[in-house]
């Protein structure tokens, strides 16, 4: 059985790697604009102009998910602490 100490750890660390992976894919998204939208064209056969608002997409769905399953989630372990 975890204690709650444990599970506050281990939900502060998920927190910090799944805010470092939505660092990196909006870096990403923002410096390799131009290369992502060719590949994912090619690959996906999507429509180029479509491409940024589905960028945008998910990576507000992405960001909505970690602040609901991994941040309040760690931050209410901290209060009950």
């Amino acid at each position: 059985m975890l204690t709650i100490s444990e599970l506050t750890e281990f939900m502060g660390w998920s927190s910090l790697i799944n805010i470092c992976l939505l660092a990196a894919t909006t870096l990403a998204v923002i410096l390799m604009r131009e290369s992502i939208i060719k590949l994912h064209e090619k690959i996906f056969k999507v429509n180029a102009e479509e491409l940024p608002r589905i960028y945008f997409q998910y990576v507000a769905q992405y960001k909505l998910a970690i602040i609901i399953l991994n941040v309040v989630p760690y931050i209410s372990l901290k209060i009950m602490a």
